[in-house]
């Protein structure tokens, strides 16, 4: 057994010699992020320097330094929280889609393929139409609510999909693409009989950041940790469940356990990012597909640079969303989608014949 244990460890790693060294790409992928971040900071309908928004960063943890109320509040308040938050989100959605684009060996999965976009798209547009005002700890009825129905919906599709003390794959993606289409006509529905805030509903349907605070970022940040965590933990049995549940038994991996682990964290951090920006796709389909093609499938490797990649990714296309029209924002799931779909049948069409998962 321990043979044939070395034998499937090694192999993969004997092929992935060729990618580049993990800490220089997380490096590179963390010194990109920050280098984006500031310059986020700087950009927008007020433009503020460099020594401006250092200044400002210093005054926001205390340092005794003169700066400008204007500036420091537009920095701190304003924009950081913004950035922030997207960053989260985006690392959220790649996380999450490389998760399930693993359990499904299938590239073309993403974080909304178990339902929890139309649960959490069914909560806000509720709180939206029925007019809901409930707030706690600074957070509206439209986040809380779509958080809940996130959950709500990721936990019935996961009963549908256990069968003898199992979660099978299959069942879980046609239960979820069931699910979601009945919630998506429940929602037209809803939208139907309450013309007069269908513009909102459809802005938050189309996801963006305009109008988020810390609370948003308090609200996301500890559920995409959580399921972060997770994720890496298992990062190597997501190695061996590519091999399938026999080979990855035989190497002492409860396959059913970690599988079960795997889809709740993928699922928490998708509801997480949700709820707090809206229905934003492409980032946790085209970021996992394209960070693969550099790192190779090793999770181990890939979940870190993909999760990096897609916090960057996210906060260039909010940073663009806001500024490209200014003083008019557009919602940044427009800008994702067309970016990412155009980038990613290149990518189809120039890889068609690589293999993802060897």
């Amino acid at each position: 057994m321990a043979e044939v244990h070395s034998s499937a460890v090694d192999r993969p790693s004997a092929e992935i010699v060729r990618h580049p060294e993990p800490r220089r790409l997380t490096f590179a992928l963390l010194a990109g992020l920050v280098v984006v971040m500031l310059l986020s900071l700087g950009i927008g309908a007020v433009p503020i320097p460099l020594s401006s928004i250092a200044e400002s960063l210093a005054a926001g943890v205390g340092a005794p330094v003169a700066v400008d109320r204007t500036i420091q509040s537009i920095v701190l308040q304003i924009r950081l929280p913004r950035i922030v938050l997207a960053v989260v989100v985006g690392m959220a959605l790649a996380a999450s889609g490389t998760v399930f684009q693993g359990l499904f060996r299938n590239p073309m999965a993403d974080p909304y393929i178990i339902g929890v976009s139309g649960g959490a798209a069914l909560g806000a547009t509720t709180a939206i139409v029925l007019g809901v005002t409930l707030s706690v700890a600074g957070l509206s009825a439209v986040t809380l609510l779509a958080f809940g129905g996130a959950l709500l919906v990721t936990v019935l599709v996961y009963r549908l999909a256990w069968f003898r003390q199992d979660v099978v794959p299959e069942h879980l993606l046609l239960a979820g693409v069931a699910v979601g289409a009945f919630l998506a006509a429940i929602i037209s529905a809803l939208q139907f009989a309450s013309s007069g805030n269908i513009q909102q509903v459809v802005f938050w349907l189309m996801g963006g950041f305009s109008g988020r605070t810390w609370e948003h970022v308090w609200l996301a940040f500890p559920y995409v940790i959580a399921g972060y965590a997770v994720a890496r933990y298992f990062a190597r049995d997501l190695n061996l469940l590519l091999l399938g549940d026999e080979t990855a038994r035989s190497l002492g991996v409860s396959a059913a356990s970690s599988r079960r682990w795997l889809i709740a964290a993928g699922a928490l951090m998708a509801a997480a990012a949700v709820a707090v920006s809206g229905l934003i796709g492409f980032v946790g389909l085209v970021v996992p597909h394209l960070v693969r093609l550099i790192t190779g499938p090793d999770h181990r490797r890939l979940l870190p640079a993909a999760t990096l990649a897609g916090g960057i990714t996210l906060l260039l296309a909010d940073t663009v969303a806001r500024t490209i029209l200014s003083p008019t924002e557009i919602p940044v799931g427009i800008v994702t989608a067309g970016l990412g779909a155009p980038f990613f049948l290149y990518l189809l069409r120039k890889n068609r014949s690589r293999t993802y998962w060897s």
